[in-house]
């Protein structure tokens, strides 16, 4: 699906769009870019190939970050999934964590590498005065998304993805429960099981949910929440390449402090019978 969103993108949306609104290292980028994404249901896989199609088409380093933080996180389908299992409290922050991460990943991508943020020519796609090939745009959406885009980062993703199922099937569940008496260590210990893995904002619900009911903190729950979906594997491997190794890096820590910062707050500040599973 993340394939064929980066099609459409390319032969729908005038170039002019990401030229005057995601083009620029700046706040309003930033921001324009978050809130695209967080209606979006693509997980963090699905993600990779329409954020690096949004690179392609000219949006900024910063505002690539941002989409690929704010869009995995959540969703319409995930939002109403997180209602039904947690209630209106965790509907409410889940989103709004989302926009605050992907601001301050992008933000931070902006004001930390300032390496060169320009496309090379090769890189470039049309600017939107060619022709589409064969005046199909139809077939030229589905040659630059499953052609053109898998053969850009389809080896990368799959060798990420095989790295997160190991990852995935050998550590237990259980891990997560050590440190039920030290939030601090136990949201350390979720981002270390969370960030490698690949899950949906839609399918770690039940798992947090669980997780919960055994005890994990409805802290360390968001943390999961918002730190397992938003980065993977797959993604770091993706970004690497496409991106370099200080985006990477910024990346990754923009999430985990913004994660770790909601947690806590859920965590420290606010009334624990406000996040309960209500079913699973």
């Amino acid at each position: 699906f993340g394939f064929l969103c980066a099609g459409i993108l390319h032969v729908a949306v005038p170039h002019i769009f990401f030229k005057n609104f995601l083009s620029k290292n700046n706040c309003e980028s930033v921001i324009w870019a978050a809130l695209f994404g967080i209606p979006l249901p693509l997980c963090s896989c699905g993600v990779l190939p329409t954020a690096m199609s949004l690179r392609k088409e000219g949006a900024s380093k910063s505002a690539t970050v941002s989409f690929l933080t704010a869009t995995p996180q959540t969703g319409v389908d995930s939002i109403l999934a997180t209602y039904s299992v947690f209630g209106l409290a965790f509907t409410i922050i889940r989103p709004i964590a989302a926009l605050v991460t992907s601001f301050f990943s992008g933000m931070s991508v902006a004001l930390f590498d300032k390496e060169d943020d320009s496309i090379s020519e090769n890189e470039q796609t049309c600017d939107g005065s060619c022709e589409l090939e064969q005046g199909n745009k139809c077939i030229s959406a589905l040659r630059y998304g499953y052609v053109t885009m898998l053969q850009d980062i389809g080896t990368h993703l799959v060798v990420g993805l095989l790295i997160a199922g190991l990852i995935a099937v050998a550590v237990p569940d259980s891990f997560l429960l050590k440190f039920a008496d030290n939030p601090l260590l136990e949201m350390l210990a979720v981002t270390l099981i969370a960030v490698p893995m690949y899950v949906c904002a839609t399918g770690s619900i039940p798992i947090a949910a669980a997780l919960m009911l055994k005890g994990l903190t409805p802290g360390a729950a968001l943390v999961f929440l918002m730190a397992g979906p938003a980065v993977s594997f797959a993604s770091v491997v993706v970004v690497r390449k496409v991106m370099g190794l200080r985006t990477t890096v910024i990346y990754l820590l923009s999430i985990i402090v913004g994660a770790f910062a909601f947690g806590l707050l859920i965590d420290l500040a606010l009334p624990k019978e406000w996040f309960s599973v209500l079913h699973l």
